[in-house]
């Protein structure tokens, strides 16, 4: 019987140490949603903006002015961007996101048997599913936990971009978590390029939970200089754009889940604390009971 105490004691001060780490990294966690969720929120309206006028450019203008916003007819090659998180603890973010990934390539292939497809990968979880299902990835890029500013993804766009002007890439799509709030992510996809800007549920509004801005209608747009100047300079910022957002989205995502999955740890090591602590007041009951037992009946055989 005092070897089973030992044993639970044991148990009870190691679950005890598990829910300190667990408690702190939800304190981490929380404290870096915070700052993500800020950095979402503040830049949320100057994204949709954006891809509000691209809706409008796309529709007032002439498609073919810039290869950018130019739809090709046989589309083969397509290239997937794939936001993830660096590490794990946190939840079914992860499966959730390369589940959509999955879906998408497999989709891809039905559409056209001949399509070739190849993922660009932002986060180590994400290309490690990646690897494992057997698809190609054409480029993995380092994520970091905060973004400060476009220059941080300048290169992962720089890179897209090129892809797709050298019709190395057909298509692009885009596959991110999009933050809903702190207990609820929703994957999503976007169709980066080309810059078609269809006003679909799915496609063209990173962020979409709140009420998209509307840009003013336009009968006729004006270029100065000319349209190629302002269309080479304001589209590949347009990429940059959403895909910056798409990462503060990923980034806000996963921290609130990682601080739900280790509020959950720590909720669930307080009630097996519990559980033990009982399961040790038994035991020790039993051991005292036993022992006064013992005693009584020693004195008994020598009264007898």
């Amino acid at each position: 019987m005092a070897l089973l105490t030992r044993k639970i004691k044991g148990q009870i001060r190691s679950i005890k140490n598990t829910q300190k780490i667990t408690k702190a990294m939800e304190m981490v966690a929380a404290a870096k949603m915070r700052k993500a969720v800020n950095a979402v929120l503040s830049s949320r309206p100057y994204a949709k903006l954006a891809w509000s006028i691209t809706q409008e450019l796309s529709e007032k203008t002439d498609r073919e002015l810039h290869p950018l916003l130019a739809k090709r007819e046989n589309v083969q090659r397509i290239g997937i961007v794939l936001v993830s998180a660096n590490r794990g603890l946190c939840g079914v973010f992860n499966q959730q996101v390369a589940r959509e990934a999955i879906a998408c390539a497999r989709k891809e292939h039905d559409l056209s048997a001949d399509a070739h497809i190849e993922f660009v990968t932002l986060g180590k979880k994400g290309a490690t599913v990646v690897a494992k299902a057997g698809l190609q990835i054409g480029a993995d890029f380092g994520k970091l936990d905060t973004l400060s500013s476009f220059n941080e993804i300048a290169t992962v766009a720089s890179f897209i971009t090129s892809k797709y002007l050298n019709k190395e890439y057909d298509k692009v799509l885009l596959i991110f978590t999009d933050f809903i709030n702190s207990l609820r992510q929703k994957p999503n996809t976007l169709q980066l390029l080309p810059l078609v800007g269809e006003p679909t549920a799915e496609l063209g509004a990173v962020g979409q939970t709140e009420k998209a801005l509307v840009a003013p209608t336009v009968s006729e747009y004006l270029f100065e200089p000319s349209p190629d100047v302002v269309l080479e300079s304001f589209l590949p910022h347009l990429v940059e754009i959403q895909l910056y957002q798409a990462v503060l989205e990923s980034n806000a995502s996963e921290h609130s889940a990682r601080m739900v999955a280790m509020k959950n740890a720590t909720d669930a090591a307080r009630d097996l604390i519990n559980d033990l602590t009982l399961s040790f007041n038994k035991a020790r009951q039993a051991a005292i009971t036993q022992e006064i037992s013992e005693i009584s009946v020693s004195k008994a055989a020598m009264e007898g």
